[in-house]
């Protein structure tokens, strides 16, 4: 068996791991100790399992009624392994048993981590898992401390779910409005925001500022610094074009303006999909401004889905430099490697066609003439976000399943399920440097 999945590429068995979790979380949810009420269908119960796989928070049905408290943990536990990646529970689980890992184990990792060679996986997977368990714990016990001082129901249960969703950028919610009956509390607009963006931005990037920290004359790099001012610029930016250009945030009082706007944009960009207003109440300039964000999306080494933010980059020093006439394509005064400039183009068209595509199909497939409200479930989807302006609840089941196809493409990445197509692993792996 080991012999023959170390003749298969690691893309390939990169979709095969999160396509085998979506299976085994579609046969947990449909156990009838799972569900609550009358019940929940089998198309629906794919679609849950893999909206919490890969992270995304789009639910056809209401997760605090349709399924039980197992069904909750289930959930629950399809998002921890979604969030930090298959691979790495798989190759943590296996250190913990011997010293070294399977060398396929060390490639698919560096595939779904975008590691540079020489980089130490065994280190990273160990490093990884403490982080996630360090944040999410600290999240679960501030969001606790709310809910019990608010009196809400299952106080330590929901802070829990919430702290796990909200790193693993998921959005999925015990609440049935979602976080909209918050919309007015700091603290867990607070809490919600920083598990999102510790998150969506990544152990690598945090390593990398901390490391530069303990030792000062070690540089950040590149990434890091693309990440991290791309990042907070982008929210800033959604910040204060939500705070100024969205009408129903008028009439709030200053403060509940602030954080609304804020939130959303945050949400947006980081892909985690919680929302404390209601999305299909947006004008279309907010609605299409989240959208950007949307598509922009959160670090390659992050939790989070979209067309990342270093590809974003480096389309746009690409553009700036041929505007200037420049020969090469530098960045904050760095040169980008030529292969770098390829592979964020390949994956800004991919990611586009799948968009177009996605897109297209549900045009087709849902009776609706409203065209904003499908862009935008298809970019959710794609960039595996999870808001939605209401069109979640009422697809037809072909258009659940093409959806499905969009969150499943989104969670393993456009440009690798498209090399895993095309077999074009071999060229991959030549690079010294996989972060796009």
């Amino acid at each position: 068996m080991r012999n023959y999945l170390s003749r298969i590429s690691p893309l390939k068995l990169l979709l095969i791991g999160y396509a085998s979790y979506i299976l085994l979380g579609w046969i947990g949810l449909s156990l009838p100790f799972a569900q609550a009420g009358d019940g929940v269908s089998a198309i629906d119960n794919l679609f849950t399992a893999t909206s919490a796989v890969s992270t995304t928070g789009l639910a056809t049905v209401g997760t605090p009624d349709s399924y039980s408290f197992f069904g909750e943990m289930f959930i629950l536990v399809m998002i921890q392994l979604g969030g930090v990646g298959y691979m790495t529970t798989g190759s943590f689980i296996l250190l913990m048993q011997r010293q070294t890992l399977p060398s396929t184990n060390e490639e698919i990792a560096k595939v779904a981590f975008s590691l540079p060679e020489g980089f130490s996986v065994k280190e990273l997977v160990r490093n990884v898992i403490f982080f996630t368990a360090a944040i999410e714990i600290a999240g679960a016990i501030a969001l606790y401390s709310v809910f019990q001082s608010q009196g809400v129901e299952n106080a330590a249960w929901q802070a829990i779910f919430h702290s796990i969703s909200a790193f693993c950028t998921a959005g999925f919610s015990l609440f049935p409005n979602g976080l909209e009956s918050f919309q007015s509390d700091f603290w867990v607009n607070a809490i919600v925001a920083t598990l999102s963006l510790c998150g969506a931005i990544g152990f690598l990037v945090f390593s990398d500022v901390a490391r530069s920290f303990v030792k000062p004359e070690t540089q950040r790099t590149l990434t890091t610094r693309i990440i991290l001012r791309a990042t907070f610029i982008s929210v800033a930016a959604g910040w204060a074009l939500l705070f100024l250009t969205e009408p129903s945030y008028q009439s709030l009082p200053t403060e509940q303006r602030l954080l609304s706007s804020g939130f959303q944009a945050m949400t947006a960009l980081t892909t985690v999909g919680f929302n404390t207003s209601p999305i299909g109440e947006l004008a279309l300039g907010p609605t299409f401004l989240m959208l950007l964000l949307m598509i922009m999306g959160a670090s390659p080494s992050g939790t989070g889905g979209g067309l990342k933010s270093t590809s974003v980059s480096a389309a746009i020093a690409t553009t700036i430099s041929t505007l200037k006439g420049r020969d090469k394509v530098t960045f904050w005064g760095c040169e980008v490697p030529a292969y770098r400039l390829s592979l964020a183009f390949a994956s800004l068209v991919f990611y586009v066609g799948i968009f177009f595509t996605g897109g297209f199909l549900l045009l087709l497939l849902q009776d609706t003439n409203k065209f904003e409200d499908v862009v935008f479930e298809a970019a959710s989807a794609l960039g595996t976000v999870g808001l939605s302006r209401g069109l979640t609840g009422e697809l037809t089941p072909l258009g659940k399943i093409v959806v499905i196809a969009l969150m499943f493409i989104g969670r393993v990445g456009p440009i690798t399920f498209g090399l895993a197509l095309a077999s074009g692993w071999d060229g991959f792996r030549k690079r010294d440097d996989l972060a796009v």
